[in-house]
């Protein structure tokens, strides 16, 4: 019997290129749908969501990618979680929703490869139990366009997709806000006949 799945839009803002020697400051998920091995169901983005700031890990950071979030680094020294509290809460989540559904969480980023990257290194580092995704259990959104479109990566971008498989949220660098609007750029992508290119 084929074990369903529910997709996990995750959106990451973080104070430099790599973890370790820089730091996670947010990240925003949101549930896009759910497959049962037959069909997807969307599901709204809005109603299963979860965002933390988080404590720096390091002395270090990149201020332009600071930049891009809005967030104050000095206050989330002080107020932001720390990073093995957020993990876990984050863990646990996905473990009732796993549940709710009875399905098994998939992760979705475009690109995948930032967001995987500070998430799963996140959740193997502070998570009491690793990574609620394994080790390979997530999709890129840029690929699966890609894929989709028979058009090369390097020119899967948003600005070369069909305009209605934008959603109409702004982007506006809040992890949980981008996570939304690519759970929705997702299900747009799940209903998207290749015939109407």
């Amino acid at each position: 019997m084929t074990k369903a799945e529910f997709y996990v839009s995750a959106d990451v803002e973080a104070d430099g290129p790599v973890p370790g020697p820089f730091s996670m400051s947010s990240f925003g998920l949101a549930v896009a749908g759910v497959h049962d091995g037959t069909a997807f169901q969307t599901l709204d983005p809005v109603d299963r969501t979860f965002y933390a700031e988080l404590k720096p890990i390091s002395d270090a950071y990149d201020p332009e990618a600071l930049a891009v979030s809005g967030l104050d680094r000095d206050r989330l020294a002080r107020e932001g979680q720390e990073p093995t509290l957020a993990m876990d809460a984050v863990a646990a989540w996905l473990a009732t929703v796993s549940d709710e559904l009875a399905a098994a969480p998939v992760f979705l980023a475009y690109p995948l490869g930032y967001d995987w990257m500070w998430m799963y290194w996140y959740f193997m580092q502070f998570a009491a139990d690793g990574s609620p995704f394994g080790h390979s259990r997530c999709l890129d959104l840029k690929t699966f366009y890609a894929a989709k479109s028979a058009s090369p990566i390097i020119e899967s971008t948003k600005r070369s997709m069909p305009r209605h498989l934008l959603s109409s949220r702004p982007h506006t660098h809040n992890a949980l806000d981008d996570a939304i609007e690519q759970a929705e750029l997702f299900q747009n992508m799940m209903r998207w006949n290749q015939a109407e290119l």
